[in-house]
């Protein structure tokens, strides 16, 4: 019997916004309990895996811990719900009903969820994430992730986010109603193309040496950074066998720094194309979000590059792993019943 099944006709109602992303995933709820998990799922691969860890699924953190024993899947690329591929749509199934287990809704109550994903995938996404929350939730709508963390903010009017996760940036102009493509934009120069960069700069520097992709992305959340830094960076990697520190302060700063190109050209490209008159008010409140805006300098670094078009103010969210999901929350809970889509 499925979680939405044993829900029952009980008229009391439990809102959540639901950030499904590529590396992190997040809910908070109406019954204020919030949690995430990363968007890893992974199946014992055989029955001595299932003895020997005692679950038949495990998620996030845990499964990476305990990875050579399972079937793993990492179900978005670039954003988007790997459909046919692999077990990526049972592992969607997964982690929806692990978020929602995590916020403890009571036994009879009717669950309304937002769903945040990136702006360009929405019609893509739309279907395989009304498939995977069909047996969880009873009510559903669709929004573009930027979108979900201005309406935490109350960014509603003369704002501009761009959000860097870690399959894509998403970049939305709000103007004082609901977005639509031509006010959003999405591009995968994103958290994953900063790992890929970081791990071949590091093969490169360090042929001798032993590192997973895993440690790399771990490497990157520790020490991220644009422009100058005056700490070192040192990291300890198996160097034939044996134990030996490692310097990747510049192959940080170069991986991290190979993604502002893009984000600056479209951000540019995004203001020259908005209305003439209101451009000076959007470059002066834009707002970045996602786990790509800790990188630290980022913000400043924006600013910079967005000078050749006047006066720019960048800052960066509070929260960054709960700021979309908590938009979707209060969004839920504004939502006049005809958008909703009931399943």
């Amino acid at each position: 019997m499925t979680q939405k099944e044993q829900t029952g006709t009980s008229s009391e109602t439990l809102f959540v916004g639901i950030d499904l992303g590529t590396s992190r995933s997040s809910i908070t709820a109406s019954n204020e309990r919030t949690a995430w998990i990363e968007s890893y799922v992974g199946w014992p691969k055989d029955f001595i895996s299932a003895r020997v860890l005692g679950k038949q699924v495990m998620f996030g953190a845990e499964a990476l811990e305990h990875r050579l024993s399972l079937e793993m899947c990492r179900p978005m690329d670039r954003g988007v719900i790997k459909e046919g591929i692999d077990r990526s749509e049972d592992a969607v199934k997964e982690i929806i009903q692990e978020l929602i287990r995590l916020v403890s809704p009571n036994p009879g109550q009717q669950i309304k969820a937002i769903v945040g994903v990136p702006a360009d995938t929405m019609k893509v996404n739309k279907l395989a994430i009304r498939k995977a929350v069909k047996d969880y939730v009873h009510s559903i709508m669709v929004v573009s992730e930027p979108f979900a963390v201005a309406y935490s903010m109350d960014l509603l009017d003369n704002a501009f986010i761009i959000d860097i996760g870690a399959g894509t940036v998403d970049f939305c102009i709000m103007h004082g109603t609901m977005p639509d493509e031509n006010d959003q934009k999405t591009i995968t120069t994103a958290g994953d193309y900063v790992d890929d960069q970081l791990f071949s700069l590091m093969t490169e520097k360090y042929p001798r040496s032993r590192f997973t992709k895993n440690m790399v992305r771990q490497f990157k959340e520790r020490f991220s950074f644009v422009g100058e830094v005056s700490d070192e960076i040192q990291v300890e990697l198996p160097l034939d066998g044996k134990p030996a520190p490692h310097d990747i302060k510049m192959e940080v700063k170069r991986a991290c720094e190979s993604i502002l190109p893009a984000i600056i050209d479209t951000a540019a490209d995004m203001i020259s194309r908005f209305d003439p008159e209101f451009q000076a008010k959007i470059k002066n409140n834009i707002v970045l979000a996602g786990g790509g805006s800790g990188i630290r300098n980022l913000a400043a670094h924006i600013a910079h590059g967005l000078k050749d078009y006047g006066q720019c103010t960048v800052v960066t969210v509070d929260d960054p792993l709960f700021a979309g999901s908590i938009g979707g929350l209060k969004l839920a809970q504004d939502m006049p019943k005809n958008y909703w889509e009931e399943l």
